[in-house]
């Protein structure tokens, strides 16, 4: 059954009354309580928080969407999103529940609890190297992005070669305590799970997150990065005029006031855009996007 699409015009405490799992959307927006009857536009806004990134993300955390208005979302506050969920899992969540599963498990099995305690840790640790690398590199890079800059040694392909499922292991756990484990308190045991199956939902939420709006989002600046690089400037046009007429770098330097180092970088900027090598084959770019008229060419 799906549930409500919210609208940035609805009541933010319904939101949260109807869906308590918004809570933590809320957190990592740092967005507190306390806000009476106000609309969800109306609370974001007193809290500097984009209202389109909030109810996107909102909405695909009720209602499990596949896909999101990614087009429309503010990578920084997608951003800041991110690293407070990871400072929740790797903080508090995890240690919380490493906490309450040592205390649930059987005393008299110390060689089988080393083995869980070790299961657990290692999952942790894939954990953090996951959302680390992320803090480290894509975030970084993001940023780089939105200020104008495109690497060219990193794209969000080699992210999502990375992005595996970090929630997997977590749900094998779960499934060995729930099948195996010879627990001598039920009520302790089932707690940790209950917090193991929130935890795994939360994870998998998150990775949905990444996966249907954060990297899409990222690929939308990426392509306009790619077509602006293909763009050719008003001086690379100027200088496709000049080689056409049969000017030397040395002439086309001197007719534009620049130098002749400038001038042959620039040519090789135009050959990498065009992927045209020749002079015939750049009089044709110019006459076939109008640089020049044919009647000022001496085209045999």
């Amino acid at each position: 059954m799906k549930l409500s699409h919210y609208k940035e015009t609805d009541n933010m405490s319904r939101l949260i009354v109807g869906n308590y799992f918004s809570l933590l959307v809320l957190s990592r927006f740092n967005i507190p309580l306390g806000f009476e009857d106000k609309t969800i536009a109306e609370v974001c806004k007193e809290n500097n928080v984009d209202t389109q990134t909030f109810l996107t993300i909102v909405n695909l955390h009720i209602n499990g969407e596949k896909t999101g208005d990614y087009k429309n979302i503010s990578l920084p506050s997608m951003m800041e999103y991110l690293h407070q969920a990871h400072s929740f899992f790797l903080e508090y969540r995890l240690p919380e529940i490493r906490e309450k599963l040592l205390d649930a498990l059987n005393a008299d099995l110390k060689t089988l609890n080393q083995a869980v305690i070790g299961y657990f840790d290692s999952y942790v640790e894939a954990v953090t190297k996951h959302m680390m690398y992320e803090e480290e590199n894509l975030f970084p890079y993001v940023r780089s992005l939105l200020e104008g800059h495109k690497s060219k040694h990193y794209n969000i392909h080699v992210f999502s070669r990375q992005h595996d499922a970090v929630e997997s292991k977590l749900t094998e756990f779960k499934n060995i305590l729930i099948k195996y484990y010879p627990a001598q308190s039920t009520n302790k045991i089932n707690s940790v799970l209950f917090d193991i199956f929130s935890c795994e939902k939360d994870l998998a939420s998150h990775n949905a997150i990444e996966d249907n709006l954060f990297v899409p989002a990222i690929e939308q600046i990426e392509n306009k990065h790619k077509d602006n690089s293909l763009t050719l400037t008003t001086r690379e046009k100027e200088i496709i005029v000049c080689i056409i007429k049969g000017l030397s770098n040395k002439q086309i330097a001197e007719q534009l006031c620049i130098s002749t180092h400038t001038v042959i970088s620039h040519r090789k900027n135009i050959t990498q855009k065009l992927q045209i090598h020749s002079a015939a084959g750049l009089t044709i770019y110019a006459i076939v996007n109008k640089l020049v008229d044919i009647e000022d060419l001496d085209v045999y």
